[in-house]
């Protein structure tokens, strides 16, 4: 539980991190504009050809009855829309630390140096090209795990009583588990951190990464509060991977100071 509380406090210190520096609050709004632009121009797409495309990929039911034939396109297009917002909150960070890549990189590197005891930030040394390469590969295997667990609870969504209390309650974990892994792999892969090390670290710490990603989960349901909570969830996921990999800040070190005062 004391894990639990800490990775919430995470969230909560990014977000006070981009309050103090208004600059980079800024430009950390930019890419989730441009995403939330791009995903809220396909969810209306789909919208408005969505029960074209199911009546195009059921030409089996033309011939159906009344009213069996509305009930069952009717029911698809539910599920298409379904599982499109839910693919859309699943990949919305993926897509926008991708987009925002640059943005990020910079932010990350200002949290590090600030906090850091030496005001010193770990670089990859990599050009630019190579970590967008290196985020895209990692962003695409990181969303094949989180499709099959989202086509694993959708499936279970139908099974009474299980699929409308718990189901939505793992739903929430297992997205904010996901969400916390692209996050904190902006400022892990400047370390050269692999994806594989990268899961195992965070599978050590569940309730640690549980309580920074859910409520950020619970939060990014709302395409507005996904894009304003970015920036400071980027910050806040910096300091939880130097606590992951053993990192000292300042504030750990005056906290040893003041104990071998007293």
């Amino acid at each position: 539980m004391r894990d639990l509380g800490a990775g919430f406090s995470y969230l909560l210190k990014g977000q006070r991190w981009v309050a103090r520096h208004g600059k980079q609050y800024g430009f950390g709004l930019v890419p989730g504009l441009i995403t939330l632009v791009l995903y809220a121009a396909a969810l209306v797409a789909l919208a408005i050809w969505g029960e074209d495309f199911v009546v195009w990929a059921t030409p089996f039911a033309d011939d159906w009855s009344s009213p069996w034939l509305g009930l069952f396109r009717g029911f698809l297009t539910v599920v298409l829309w379904a599982l499109a917002l839910l693919l859309s909150v699943l990949t919305f960070t993926a897509v926008t630390l991708l987009i925002g890549q640059p943005f990020y990189e910079n932010l990350s590197e200002k949290v590090d140096r600030d906090v850091s005891p030496d005001g010193t930030a770990p670089e990859s040394g990599l050009p630019l090209w190579r970590e967008l390469l290196i985020s895209a590969r990692d962003s695409l295997r990181i969303l094949v795990r989180a499709a099959l667990w989202g086509v694993l609870l959708f499936a279970l969504g139908f099974v009474p009583f299980l699929g409308q209390s718990v189901v939505p309650v793992l739903g929430f974990f297992v997205t904010g588990f996901f969400l916390t892994e692209e996050l904190v792999a902006v400022a892990m892969q400047r370390r050269g951190v692999e994806l594989r090390d990268r899961l195992a670290l965070l599978r050590s710490r569940k309730t640690l990464v549980w309580g920074f990603g859910t409520p950020l989960a619970v939060a990014f349901l709302v395409p507005f509060v996904a894009v304003f909570l970015m920036p400071g969830a980027v910050a806040g996921a910096t300091l939880m991977a130097r606590e992951l990999l053993g990192e000292q800040t300042r504030e750990d070190n005056d906290d040893e100071v003041e104990e071998a005062i007293a």
